[in-house]
């Protein structure tokens, strides 16, 4: 199996009628729970060795994960050899067992094994796993599971709802006996759309993925997601995020896998701090012809801002996309799902191309995902500033107003970077703008604690507030240049 030939069986799948992957479980599958489902543990001397640095577990079917999905090894030479499923390859744990089930069953996906450690070659971590529909998750050595990738996102926001592909087969491809690198060939299949996907991964210290990809639309696609990422956001330095929003009882200070998007384009990079706690769910875009790159990331890297010790959220990894080719014109499109429940995704980000993806027309994107840990990173190109910090509260501790002013906020946003002054600089200055409304006398202060500078400013929304989003943005330039990201914010 080649990528070429995958890509030929998904166009042909994509000029065929839909037909859905097996859902039919056996009954005591069908009735598991989460905490019984899982108690289902792979045997770990059953994994089959890829190379001498790889290893592969595969999930079983139940609870949710209903639907069958075709496992293949593909060796360095010959033809393909289906991965067949066996009940003594689990342990079932003890609401199954002493059960068994036929070797049709199949797999519900997998997972892959690395030894990150030369000193401990057959110490081999978990770093990447595809399970459900089409998503995966990836991360480097030291890190925590957080986000996720997906092959494909349709419909994400629509009125209609949102379908969701699925991977329906996949080949592991055996490596050469010494390589750091992993070959995934993956089938994509849904109501809409058929694909073909090839995953180079490399697991370390920072884990990618070069994702090549052929998309066969069945119909047309007005809103189709490329290279989506999925995450959750619950609530963060500013408590939800939303003004007005009920806050959380929860002993921790933050809770999410993310805490913003990146956007980067040839003339910016804007950072859009998430939101939860909204009355309804918000779709932002961002246009960006060309797009460098976009990425969900976890940028608050400390410990005392989750005081989560099995969580680890401080240890959970961003995701940037770099595209390569076959993305063309569009808008990253950020969806932000008001959510109560941290084990509910709630953050969706994908490039959506202007055009409609149409039948006949295949499209053919090319991209990297990278693990993004602590920053700067190589992967978000330049010397910006980051925006590492926003806080936003009442202003009238220290700009009180008589009468008082509804609505009135004060955002403290937090910049770090290498160019940034040392030293109190005249030429230094923040830029801050407001599509409706006031932004106030904004301050710009040095942080000698973190090493950067701070803006403060105050917004004062119109009277009336206008039916759609207020846009707040905020930059550090120098001498008329910017040094920093654009702090960018819907209110």
């Amino acid at each position: 199996m080649t990528f070429e030939r995958l890509a030929g069986i998904a166009e042909q799948r994509g000029a065929a009628p839909y037909a859905a992957p097996r859902d039919d479980l056996p009954a005591p599958l069908a009735a598991l729970d989460y905490d019984a489902y899982r108690e289902i543990r792979f045997r770990e001397p059953e994994s089959p060795r890829l190379g001498r640095h790889f290893s592969v577990q595969m999930f079983h079917r139940g609870f949710l994960h209903r639907k069958a999905v075709d496992l293949y090894l593909q060796p360095l030479q010959g033809p393909p050899r289906a991965i067949p499923y066996a009940a003594r390859l689990f342990d079932l744990g003890p609401k199954l067992a002493g059960q068994d089930f036929p070797a049709s069953l199949g797999f519900a996906g997998f997972r892959l094994h690395y030894a990150f450690h030369p000193d401990r070659p057959d110490f081999r971590e978990e770093f990447a796993v595809f399970l459900g529909a089409s998503y995966f998750r990836l991360r480097g050595r030291d890190q925590e599971y957080g986000l996720s990738a997906r092959g494909a996102a349709i419909g994400t926001g629509a009125p209609e709802g949102e379908e969701f592909p699925d991977f329906v087969a996949h080949w592991l491809c055996e490596p050469e006996p010494d390589a750091r690198a992993i070959t995934v060939l993956s089938l994509l299949d849904s109501p809409s759309l058929s694909g073909a996907f090839r995953f180079v991964i490399t697991p370390g210290e920072t884990s990618r993925i070069a994702v090549t990809s052929a998309l066969f639309p069945r119909k047309s696609l007005p809103r189709l997601g490329l290279a989506p990422l999925t995450s959750m956001f619950l609530f963060g330095q500013n408590g939800p995020g939303a003004r007005g929003a009920q806050p959380f009882d929860d002993v921790r200070p933050q809770v999410h896998d993310s805490d913003g998007l990146v956007v980067e384009t040839p003339g910016d990079r804007l950072w859009r701090p998430l939101v939860n706690g909204r009355a309804q769910p918000q779709i932002s875009a961002f246009a960006a012809a060309p797009l460098k790159g976009f990425g969900l990331l976890q940028r608050e890297r400390n410990f005392a801002a989750y005081l989560d010790v099995l969580g680890r959220q401080e240890a959970r990894p961003g995701l940037w996309v770099a595209p390569e080719s076959g993305f063309g014109d569009g808008a990253v499109q950020l969806y932000e799902i008001p959510q109560r429940a941290e084990w509910v995704d709630n953050i969706v980000a994908a490039f959506v191309p202007r055009a409609a993806a149409q039948p006949g027309t295949p499209l053919r994107p090319a991209y990297t995902l990278t693990t993004v840990g602590p920053e700067p990173v190589p992967e978000l190109p330049g010397r910006l500033a980051r925006v590492v910090s926003t806080r936003v509260g009442s202003p009238d501790l220290t700009r009180p107003a008589d009468p008082p002013i509804p609505g009135r906020r004060l955002y403290c946003i937090d910049f770090v970077g290498p160019d940034l002054p040392k030293a109190e600089d005249p030429a230094l200055a923040a830029e801050v703008s407001a599509s409706a409304g006031q932004m106030v006398e904004p301050i710009l202060e040095r942080v000698p604690q973190i090493g950067g500078w701070r803006i403060c400013v105050e917004w004062r929304p119109p009277q009336p507030m206008p039916a759609g989003d207020v846009i707040l943005r905020a930059r550090l330039v120098r001498g008329g240049k910017p040094v920093s990201e654009t702090w960018d914010a819907a209110v």
